[in-house]
């Protein structure tokens, strides 16, 4: 057994990240992310690869161990082989100065290309084929047409970075190397940053897989976010493209936070993906717990459903819920129920007074942590819902656990004289409050929030998240079990569901 103090760490695994947009892709997963393409083109001395977002060089630096291996007998002098990889088949886009730098370093051993201890010696310029260009934003009505940048935020001096990727700021990719590519390779910046307000950061990934696409490689392979499955700021037209892919060969996800990127908070987990331009069929598709595969890969279509599902084992129990007929109908979707955001109009910073006393008309407001008063005439949207029951849930559900577990807070009764803040959804109203309450139960249960959870990669539960809910009867308190018997689900399903849907605390109510 060697001696420990010969052990040699890889600096790559040990770097902190830039920013929470631009993550490092530790050495272990870019390799993982590596084995999705065919080991033939590591003897493919022809074979062209880019990195359109370089931070660490790592998937550089990983693709040339492998083609220093895999054309040692087409190159036996391993000098010239070197030459030709570094010179003739790798190549990157840097998302900074810095990370130019930093990335050459890993690549080349030096952050000048052609520095006297540069691995390749055939370089005549500094950059190598690992370059970064300062690029500024292209206006239009206060917005780059390129990435959709605030130019009240990014309209900036020499001094700081613009955030104006070069690979998705020209009118085509193929300005940027005059050349064909064989594999488009990395993790791109995810979102722009917006001095703290995470929540209105707009994504920008999608638009790094959109110009790999457009550049019609070989292979694609990249890991981003996974927000884009179910939700998430102006990417509905990104997922829609992509669940219709049918070159999506293999999609990689890890839904458990930290899970792909250890110490970097990523709501909804991340997943890589494998994009073959000759394949047309079912996606393969693995989900990885703790670094390791959960259950087998399955094949499948991922456009079945608006959303995508990401774990396998979901699929046949929402099959079941979209096949059960009444009457040879299908049964409609408790989205219909649920109100927009703003259901009465009132912003969450809306609070009224302590008490009722001294208000002509008072309504009792539920608001963010608080329950206040307002006069009736304040309200000027949806008035008469005022006077029926009403139950209520958060708008936000979610804690910073690596895994989420409950996916809806717990129902509110309100009752005629009440109303509520944009912090809750009007989830459904009723005549009477024991409906209301029948409805409270059947949102507890955790048949209802598994659901729900199909559709919820966020902290977000607008109404869109309850699309996959039947809207049964009320005339009957539901249980799980009478729904796992309604729509006949297997020991094996109930067992998923309640291995990943705690049961809600009913014990103050």
């Amino acid at each position: 057994m060697p001696n420990s103090s010969s052990y040699n760490p890889d600096v790559l695994s040990c770097l902190a990240n830039l920013s929470s947009d631009e993550v490092f892709t530790p050495p272990q997963l870019a390799n993982q992310m590596l084995d999705l393409l065919p080991i033939t083109l590591w003897r493919d001395k022809n074979a062209a690869f880019l990195d359109p977002g370089c931070k660490s060089g790592v998937f550089l630096r990983e693709i040339a161990k492998r083609l220093d291996k895999g054309l040692e007998a087409q190159i036996p002098h391993r000098e010239k082989r070197l030459n030709h990889i570094f010179k003739n088949q790798l190549f990157g886009i840097a998302n900074t100065d810095l990370t130019a730098l930093l990335s050459r370093r890993s690549v080349y051993c030096s952050k000048t290309a052609n520095g006297r201890y540069s691995v390749c010696e055939d370089f005549s310029d500094s950059d190598g084929n690992v370059r970064f260009k300062r690029i500024e934003h292209s206006w239009e009505n206060g917005r780059c047409v390129f990435c959709g940048a605030n130019q009240e935020d990014y309209a900036r001096g020499p001094e700081l970075e613009t955030h104006a990727y070069e690979f998705i700021h020209k009118e085509s990719p193929k300005e940027v190397f005059a050349m064909k590519f064989d594999v488009i390779v990395g993790n791109p910046p995810y979102q722009l940053s917006d001095g703290g307000h995470g929540a209105s950061a707009a994504p920008i990934y999608q638009k790094f897989i959109e110009s790999a696409i457009n550049l019609n490689p070989r292979y694609i392979v990249m890991i981003t976010p996974s927000r884009w499955f179910t939700g998430g700021k102006g990417l509905d037209d990104f997922r829609e493209r992509m669940l219709k892919e049918s070159r999506l060969r293999n999609l990689v996800d890890y839904p458990k936070l930290y899970d792909g990127f250890p110490g970097v908070k990523i709501r909804g987990g991340v997943s890589y993906f494998l994009w073959d331009r000759d394949y047309d069929g079912p996606c393969t598709v693995q989900t990885m717990w703790d670094g390791e595969p959960l259950g087998p890969p399955i094949q499948r279509r991922l456009d079945a459903y608006d959303v995508l599902l990401r774990r396998n084992e979901a699929v046949s129990i929402l099959e079941k819920v979209r096949a059960y007929r009444v009457g040879g109908k299908a049964e409609p979707t408790l989205d219909a129920r649920v109100s927009s955001q703003k259901p009465f109009g009132l912003r969450t910073f809306v609070h009224g007074a302590a008490s009722s006393k001294g208000l002509k008309r008072p309504v009792k407001l539920y608001g963010s942590q608080r329950i206040s008063w307002v006069e009736r005439a304040a309200i000027d949207r949806n008035v008469a819902w005022i006077d029926e029951w009403k139950v209520l849930m958060t708008r936000v559900q979610g804690t910073s656990a690596a895994v989420e577990t409950m996916f809806l807070s717990r129902p509110i009764i309100a009752g005629p004289g009440e109303a509520c803040t944009e912090s809750y959804v009007v989830a459904g109203r009723f005549a009477n409050e024991k409906t209301a309450r029948s409805y409270a139960q059947f949102l507890r249960t955790r048949f209802v929030r598994f659901l729900v959870s199909l559709r919820k990669a966020t902290q977000d539960a607008a109404k869109d998240v309850y699309a996959f809910v039947p809207d049964i009867p009320l005339n009957r308190a539901w249980t799980d079990e009478k729904l796992y018997e309604r729509y006949d689900l297997t020991p094996e399903e109930i067992a998923f569901i309640e291995s990943t849907v705690k049961p809600m605390d009913v014990s103050h109510e």
